[in-house]
């Protein structure tokens, strides 16, 4: 049995435990990555396996600058700490690190680095893992795609970040601007379901019963063309996984707005409030 599957001391009996986390597209060395976010994620489930679908660094963006956060190294810390204690960890590489493909069935520690992989859920379903690139080029809109998500996606998120810069002084939450246009602009649409339908075509061809992919930072969970067709989303605007359950049943969870990440912040504001407090009271002339 993995360390995983032990029960700790400090964990919560209502610490949700999933059989496999499925997440990708975190874009660590840029601007945009939520890794803070992804790092509450990882510590606050438990799961007997781990896949990082691909873009988990983005080479692309730092051969031009690095941004580099303390939450990022917070989030490689944990990764790490989880293979140590016996969670395999599954590194699907995407295009945007596709420097590290030379390397694929390579081995560091409890992490295997591939291009691809095979997932048998509990239900006895064989999905393949992969980011999702590599379905690309067979869609009508590929080249429109590589335009706007080279220099057009640079700018969305920079208004993106704008726009929730000025939500948070105002106490609302974040807004993604270059994901209401992906759903309201009709080209865009169209991109999405053609991309869907080569992945699901595609791994249809192959044997498989569905797939689990990335790339297009848009989270999903159905049927297309008779297949089982899963997206993990990103964690640079919707941080959103998909993870299995220990019976097989998937499920997509929208993280921003779980519960369990709502408790958390809630506590944290307490517990701030309560150290504000004692220093304001130790403060005070005796």
């Amino acid at each position: 049995m993995n360390a995983s599957a032990t029960p700790s001391p400090r964990t919560s009996p209502a610490t949700p435990h999933y059989r496999s986390v499925f997440i990708s597209d975190v874009h660590l060395g840029t601007k945009d990555s939520k890794a803070g976010e992804l790092n509450d994620f990882l510590k606050s489930h438990r799961f007997e396996q781990l896949y990082l679908v691909g873009d988990i660094f983005d080479g692309w963006r730092m051969r031009s600058g690095i941004h580099w956060h303390k939450s990022f190294n917070r989030t490689i810390s944990r990764v790490l700490k989880l293979s140590k204690n016996d969670v395999p960890v599954y590194y699907i590489t995407g295009n945007h690190d596709e420097f590290l493909r030379k390397f694929a069935n390579s081995h560091f520690e409890n992490i295997q680095l591939l291009n691809r992989k095979d997932h048998i859920c509990a239900d006895g379903r064989r999905l393949l893992v992969i980011h999702g690139d590599q379905f690309e080029s067979v869609t009508h809109c590929g080249r429109l795609l590589k335009l706007i998500g080279d220099k057009g996606y640079d700018f969305l998120m920079f208004i993106n970040r704008c726009l929730n810069r000025a939500r948070t002084r105002m106490g609302w939450g974040f807004w993604s601007f270059s994901a209401y246009l992906k759903t309201h602009i009709k080209r865009a649409k169209r991109y999405i379901n053609d991309y869907e339908y080569a992945v699901a075509h595609g791994v249809k061809r192959q044997g498989y019963d569905g797939a689990i992919c990335g790339h297009i930072h848009q989270a999903a969970m159905k049927k297309v063309d008779g297949v089982d067709y899963y997206n993990t989303g990103d964690w640079v605007e919707s941080c959103t996984a998909i993870v299995e359950h220990m019976d097989g049943k998937m499920e997509l969870i929208h993280w921003l707005e779980h519960p369990l990440r709502l408790s958390l912040q809630q506590a944290k504001k307490q517990k701030l409030r309560a150290k504000k407090k004692r220093a304001s009271v130790e403060a005070q002339p005796s």
